[in-house]
């Protein structure tokens, strides 16, 4: 009965959300924030057929989680559609890097003060709430290959970015519990400093060459040979299963090369592309002879990146509402109350503190515009890697120390969803029109 009972709730969910998304569109709500209420329902307070706590099951958590991840981070590196070495990269980069170097020391500092933690801990949630989210963030992210919008560029680049960037300094904070919470112990800064490097460097560079070998290899199988068509599905999946178990297997950070893979296959399109967009390269289709446009060489590489744009999106969707029902049960099952004054302030300190601060300092001497510095500051969400890296934390560090982290870290997220999730239309579309009569002017 409980296995019908679910068939019933899930179906209803997805078919329910295939029907109602263009009517999200023009309302303040989101999708995660129904999930997020279904997750809470389906909990101990309502249903009772579901019941997850984040220390028992951490393991379960993380691994769907980064599965999450995963897909999405892929999606969004497939989505940037620009040079390597265009000037467009360098605010992403400097969000992804330096924006997460100062907001962690500095929510640590908020964390310790504000919520009287210890000083380990408090390094701990700073870690798991510096990264923006990837999976949630997709009403201001790029909408297409074609998007080249500074804000959405920006945004949609940290979110590729800094999920991987987060991983050293959370062992930072696991080292600084495991060693005891009141003073800094004396940690092996050099091997840290060269892990952190090779991590970097190594993820991208394996990322990078998986992307563009793989793609290289498909495109000239289906253009020379005819060979390797269709599946696309398949490709995407093993590309993003093998640059993750690479970079993993070799000490780097999978989350970076995941996306650096994404990346590297939008290259590859662009480069053979040219100036035109994706769509105008593959122009009609027909649909008794699909594999004449897969197997065409002016086509072959624009419909390549498409289709498995098209299949990560969909993915990615279905994962942020698996994720979204997670968290809500999550929540349904905390020993300790969501909504405290304690995590109300550490949502105000992040949120119009901290995170401002961050991307002003990351931002010096950029060409970005005080209106797009603003909507950057504001739409820094937070969501499914702030839940690895909770269950991360809890999973591989002193479980008595870091679970009462739970509470706030999941009351971010929830407030995340609702705050940027009601704001992120009606914000964008302020700016849409800032730009449109800034355009004009100019």
């Amino acid at each position: 009965m409980t296995e019908t009972v679910w068939f019933l709730i899930v179906g209803g969910m997805l078919v329910g959300m295939g029907i109602a998304s263009s009517l999200f569109k023009r309302l303040p709500l989101t999708g995660a924030m129904l999930y997020l209420a279904a997750g809470y329902a389906l909990g101990p307070p309502g249903a009772g057929i579901l019941s997850l706590d984040i220390v028992s099951d951490a393991a379960r958590v993380r691994l769907l989680s980064e599965v999450a991840l995963l897909a999405s981070l892929f999606a969004i590196g497939l989505r940037l559609r620009a040079p390597i070495f265009a000037s467009l990269w360098t605010l992403p980069v400097r969000l992804g890097l330096v924006a997460m170097i100062v907001t962690v020391p500095l929510l640590a500092l908020v964390c310790s003060w504000g919520l009287a933690l210890a000083w380990g801990p408090a390094w701990v949630l700073a870690a798991m709430l510096s990264p923006t989210d990837p999976v949630l963030a997709h009403d201001v992210q790029v909408r297409d290959a074609n998007d080249l919008d500074t804000v959405r560029f920006s945004l949609s680049g940290e979110g590729g970015l800094n999920d991987g960037v987060a991983l050293p300094f959370m062992l930072i904070a696991l080292a600084l519990c495991a060693n005891g919470n009141t003073d800094a112990p004396a940690l092996p800064t050099l091997r840290l400093a060269i892990g952190t490097v090779w991590g970097l460097a190594g993820a991208i560079g394996i990322g990078a060459l998986l992307g563009f070998a793989t793609t290289h290899a498909v495109a000239w199988l289906r253009t020379r040979h005819g060979q390797a068509l269709g599946l696309e599905g398949f490709f995407a999946l093993g590309l993003i299963e093998l640059s993750y178990g690479i970079a993993q297997l070799l000490h780097t950070f999978g989350f970076l090369a995941v996306f650096a893979a994404g990346v590297a296959m939008r290259r590859v399109e662009h480069r053979a592309t040219g100036e035109r967009s994706p769509q105008d390269a593959i122009g009609s289709i027909d649909s008794s002879d699909v594999a004449a446009t897969a197997a065409h060489p002016a086509k072959a590489h624009a419909y390549m990146a498409e289709s498995v744009l098209g299949f990560t999106i969909e993915l990615e969707r279905i994962a942020e509402m698996a994720m979204m029902i997670i968290v809500g049960n999550l929540i349904s099952t905390l020993p300790a109350p969501l909504v405290t004054w304690r995590s109300v302030a550490l949502v105000l300190a992040l949120f119009v503190v901290v995170r401002p601060i961050a991307v002003e300092l990351s931002l010096l001497g950029s060409r970005a515009r005080a209106v797009q510095r603003r909507m950057m500051s504001w739409f820094g969400i937070r969501g499914i890697g702030t839940v690895y890296y909770l269950a991360y934390a809890i999973e591989h560090g002193p479980k008595r120390d870091l679970a009462p982290l739970a509470p706030y870290a999941l009351a971010v997220v929830a407030a995340s969803v609702f705050v940027h999730g009601m704001s992120a239309t009606p914000l964008m579309k302020r700016y849409k029109r800032v730009r449109a009569s800034a355009s004009r002017k100019g």
